[in-house]
């Protein structure tokens, strides 16, 4: 069959298949058809609900065949395969880059070249560079440069210069940055203010085809000795593997509550999520902090991938995300492996990491449209669970607020009860695959996600070409208070429903039965809520603020 009736017919399969599974679920939604029920409906178990548990017990089925794989991963063929590592770095805090480039130094990889792109070249910007020269300064051919401006601009202010509009000076300035970078092994070049993407899209040109593999790294990793040799044998193994991620943990897990949540969340989202879709090799995603990317297909969508627009407007943030979906494109398959590790920090504050959340909220719709283009050219389940969790908030949205405004009490504690029973189920499940008990928490994160990162979701939606309210810099934390609009109208219209509620219950007695499950009920999730505090408290409140508990992994030693 010639390739252009293969590739129309896989595309109308692909979209068939897209359209069969989003009438499946909205067919078991609307319809609210029960298999089984109490003869007053107050307990059942429905269609809708057997879908989504299907879609979770294969989820994890696939995570757990791919972790099997993992294990036993086929030996490199060629080990002088040459790497460079890139740092993007943007007004860092200095323990975390100096920790991160000790690391770098402890990589074991011969040869590994390492090009550090500070994003800012103003004075206040010269501590990173001097922390680089501290570290890495002392080893043969280290170079580095102050740039007035970057690739698309002359630093004179005048905005971008493309094409001919490039003077002497700047293009001799960009001749002088590949230079550098290609001919030391450790490299630091400061450069003109112009986002992540600018400073990656720096390191990326600086390198060109000097190299077989390119693997990227934040300012606030901490990296694995094997990290690159572990990626390394993915891409070794398979020619068609375009690109691999790592797993990620969280380096500032005991700094308060919310980054303890974000570090067991981080570890579903990698070692279960990203592991099934490695399976079938389409990972979403390759996370920003541990990524390796055959670079010979990075160079050719290097361009369109930093000229990305969206509505109208340049791409300023979901970098990694379009980096992915760039490889995707192509035909080529994602993988993540286990077996490479870092850690990174993460938002040690509500608002920040609300924030942090909504940006990245931006990005995956953004992309999940972009992804949806090459559906066609991947496996059925990239497809499948594309469709599946790119719904999913819109279907619990309305499924809150149906039953918080039903007029019925026992609703609203029956869906709080759901909640925490499924967030059970994946942590049980999780501290099984981890091997640890640490993991039951995660059913803590059930109510993070309902209170604050479903309407979080929405918001960045409906604000998804907004290119500000991301992060800030590490060393002067910057709070933003936009994060806090959507939860705070989140939280009136559920409070408005459970006042409905109270009143419609007022108005009508309750029967025998319905007291009997909402004291039953009450008692149940009051007793739920009591022991994961004390197991909270015993466990990982008492290491809350105590820096050095932080760093666990053998490389922390950096």
């Amino acid at each position: 069959m010639p390739s252009r009736c293969r590739n129309a017919l896989n595309i109308v399969v692909t979209t068939l298949f897209a359209a069969v599974v989003l009438f499946t679920i909205l067919l078991a939604y609307v319809t609210g058809y029960q298999f089984i029920h109490t003869e007053q409906h107050h307990l059942s178990f429905g269609l809708y609900g057997a879908f989504l548990s299907l879609h979770l017990f294969l989820q994890s089925l696939f995570a757990f065949l791919e972790h099997r794989r993992m294990r036993s991963p086929a030996r490199p063929q060629h080990l002088r395969r040459t790497v460079a590592l890139c740092i993007a770095a943007y007004q860092e805090d200095p323990d975390y880059l100096r920790k991160c480039l000790r690391s770098i130094r402890r990589i074991s990889f011969p040869g590994l070249k390492v090009v550090l792109v500070v994003d800012g070249n103003r004075p206040e910007d010269r501590y990173m560079m001097d922390i680089f020269q501290e570290v890495m300064g002392g080893a043969d051919q280290a170079g580095s440069m102050v740039w007035k401006g970057n690739y698309h601009s002359d630093g004179s202010g005048g905005g971008c210069v493309e094409g001919g509009g490039r003077s002497t000076v700047h293009m001799e300035e960009a001749v002088r940055v590949a230079r550098l970078v290609r001919g030391c092994r450790y490299s630091c070049i400061m450069q003109e203010w112009g986002g992540k993407r600018e400073v990656m899209y720096t390191a990326f040109k600086a390198l060109g085809d000097s190299v077989d593999y390119v693997q990227v790294c934040d300012s606030d990793t901490v990296l694995d000795p094997a990290c690159t040799i572990e990626m390394l044998k993915i891409l070794e193994d398979d020619p068609m593997v375009g690109g691999v991620g790592g797993d990620v943990q969280i380096l500032n897990k005991y700094d308060s509550w919310i980054s303890f949540l974000s570090s067991v969340r981080y570890w579903m989202a990698f070692n279960i999520e990203r592991a099934c879709q490695s399976y079938f090799g389409c990972v979403q995603c390759i996370s920003g902090p541990l990524g390796m990317y055959r670079n010979s297909l990075l160079q050719r969508f290097l361009e369109p991938w930093y000229h990305q627009t969206f509505l109208g407007s340049k791409c300023s943030f979901g970098d990694d995300r379009h980096l992915t979906n760039r490889v995707l494109s192509f035909g080529y398959k994602t993988k993540f492996t286990a077996r490479s590790q870092c850690q990174t920090e993460t938002p040690t504050q509500y608002l920040r990491w609300l924030n942090q959340q909504t940006r990245w909220s931006k990005s995956y719709f953004r992309e999940w449209l972009y992804n949806a283009l090459w559906f066609h050219k991947h496996s059925l389940w990239m497809t499948y669970e594309s469709v599946v969790t790119g719904f999913f908030p819109f279907f619990l949205v309305a499924t809150v607020i149906h039953l918080f405004y039903r007029g019925r009490l026992w609703n609203i504690l029956l869906f709080l009860l759901t909640v925490q029973l499924v967030g059970m189920v994946k942590a049980t499940y999780a501290c099984f695959l981890r091997g640890s008990l640490v993991m039951i928490f995660m059913s803590l994160y059930s109510l993070l996600y309902m209170s604050s990162l479903l309407p979080a979701k929405i918001f960045a939606l409906l604000t998804i070409n907004k290119a500000g309210w991301g992060t800030s810099g590490r060393k002067k934390i910057v709070i933003n208070l936009i994060g806090a609009v959507p939860v705070t109208v989140w939280a009136m219209v559920l409070l408005g429903g459970v006042v409905y509620t109270i009143y419609c219950e007022t108005q009508e007695p309750l029967s025998e039965t319905e007291k009997a499950l909402l004291i039953a009920g009450t008692i149940l999730y009051a007793c739920y809520w009591l022991i994961l505090l004390v197991l909270y408290l015993a466990i990982v409140a008492k290491r809350c603020n105590k820096r050095e508990e932080q760093y666990h992994l053998p490389y922390a030693e950096a």
